[in-house]
């Protein structure tokens, strides 16, 4: 067993963790930090899935640093791609030395009267345990589980002599050229899974129960292209960030307040991109309006193309059962297939799996009411990252980031060490993630919940967490900050400041 200490702890060597490691050294040069990392490679979900195609489904002028331009032509790029951007971002900012692969954060306590976490961590080539303490804890792990993937009870499936697999976990050795695959699933993995299989494949069907909205868009950005022409990439990068998210926030609005119309102009769209009387209503019209569920993008229309070209086709039924040679629907025709994939989505799995307690008492993550969506009420100098469920990930995750460099500022400007989030002082309560899609109704229950109102209330909206978090004052109702000393003890002529927070609200 062994021991260190660091400022900052920050779980996870992905799009988040690094970036959390990079506002620290620019923001905060005089703190120290380490990053754990579960795996042996920096990147995260970008390291971890290999599938066929496998992209993001946001542009890179969102989902990429708001401190690091993306410069790649590509606005829709492959998962090779953003892991490299990753990994340079990393050296550049020379934060790869302070992560510590193959170590598995698995609990972490809190003591009010030392003012700090010890972390619990594994070694995963060893089983060794790792103990470190630390100021300041930073989750950055995402919220899925890494090593399993969620695959819905299958009838049949040990008759099937094909093979079966999961995109989470693909094989190496999996070869598809000339092969029948069906793609089970309607989800953005799928959608990228379909048309990058059907270059190669016999022929692949995307076997859904109910259709997704799919949108299509140009895999490169036009104002980008142009700008690149005139100005330096730091100069050109932020103007068509705004850009991108003010028409992601119109995209949004729109949806939730004109339905119909979205819906509409989605409908007109998959038409204009499919062979003529094709079936969209079945095949392309959900049930649901756009945004209940996160909106499938598509570069350049490639799956619409995949179906016109015919190497490719969208069938819309569910599986009575596997067969030895394929799949045989609740409709009586079998689809015949050498490959099944799996693309049924993930299993939540919140900080990690890192179980946490606040001196001695075990926190319950679904009790907890997130503040600013970034902290938990009752756990003091702790922080995660939850991205937008609208917008890129890294929106959300950069402003987290520069809000817990604020926050040690602060704290070091007024010479306290312990900052706890409240709880409302109302006892509404309402799921922390506003999807109805499948991965996540599965886990709400697990999962912290957000207030009726801010701080306590996620907005999925940039522009205004811009102005709350990075220009938002530190101190409000719905935070308490304390200096580390024993309960109740105070130094000659200072006033009482309590370690532990109120139980009303306090005044900041």
């Amino acid at each position: 067993m062994t021991s260190d200490h660091v400022d900052v702890l920050i779980v996870g060597a992905g799009l988040s963790g690094i970036g959390a490691a990079c506002h620290l050294r620019r923001d905060c040069p005089d703190k120290t930090y380490a990053v754990l990392e579960a795996r042996d490679a920096i990147g995260g979900t970008w390291d971890l899935f290999r599938y066929p195609g496998v992209r993001s489904d946001s542009d890179m002028f969102t989902l990429g640093y708001s401190f690091k331009p993306w410069t790649d032509p590509k606005a829709i790029a492959d998962g090779a791609a953003i892991r490299e951007y990753v990994r340079e971002t990393a050296r550049e900012y020379d934060v790869q030395r302070h992560v510590r692969f193959g170590h598995r954060v698995v609990r972490a306590e809190w003591d009010s009267d030392a003012a700090r976490w010890t972390v619990h961590a594994q070694r995963t080539d060893t089983a060794e345990t790792i103990v470190l303490t630390c100021s300041f804890l930073f989750a950055c792990a995402g919220y899925y589980r890494y090593d399993e993937g969620y695959t819905p009870p299958l009838p049949g499936v040990d008759a099937y002599a094909g093979r079966l697999v999961h995109p989470q976990h693909w094989p190496d050795d999996l070869d598809h050229t000339g092969k029948r695959v069906v793609v089970i699933g309607s989800g953005a993995t799928a959608v990228t899974l379909v048309p990058a299989m059907a270059e190669r494949a016999a022929h692949v069907t995307m076997l859904q129960r109910s259709p997704t909205y799919i949108m299509a868009l140009p895999s490169r950005d036009v104002l980008a292209d142009a700008l690149r022409r005139w100005l330096p990439a730091k100069a050109a990068y932020p103007v068509v960030r705004w850009k991108n998210v003010l028409l992601s926030t119109v995209n949004f609005q729109l949806s939730r307040r004109a339905p119909g119309l979205v819906k509409r102009l989605l409908r007109r769209a998959a038409r204009g991109r499919l062979p003529v009387g094709y079936d969209i209503d079945r095949h392309f019209s959900p049930r649901y309006d756009p945004w209940d569920q996160r909106l499938c993008v598509v570069p350049d229309g490639d799956l619409f193309t995949a179906v016109q070209q015919g190497t490719a086709s969208v069938v819309t039924d569910t599986i009575d059962t596997f067969t030895t040679h394929g799949v045989r629907l609740a409709s009586g025709d079998e689809l015949p297939a050498d490959i099944v994939v799996t693309a049924t989505g993930l299993n939540l799995l919140a900080l990690g799996g890192l179980t946490l307690s606040v001196d001695g008492a075990e926190v319950d993550l679904a009790s907890t009411v997130a503040y600013k969506g970034m902290m938990l009420s009752g756990v003091p100098n702790f922080a995660l990252t939850i991205g937008y469920t609208n917008a890129s990930w890294t929106l959300k995750a950069d402003l987290v980031a520069g809000y817990v460099c604020r926050l040690l500022r602060h704290l070091d400007r007024t010479g306290q060490h312990v900052v706890t989030p409240l709880p409302p002082p109302d006892d509404e309560r309402v799921p922390l993630i506003d999807l109805r899609s499948g991965y996540v109704q599965r886990s709400l229950d697990a999962l912290p919940k957000q207030g009726a109102a801010a701080p306590w209330r996620l907005y999925q909206n940039y522009a205004r967490d811009v102005l709350l978090m990075r220009h938002g004052r530190l101190t409000d109702e719905g935070v308490w900050f304390s200096r580390a000393r024993a309960r109740g003890a105070t130094a000659p002529g200072e006033p009482t400041v309590p370690a532990t927070p109120p139980t009303g609200t306090p005044v900041a």
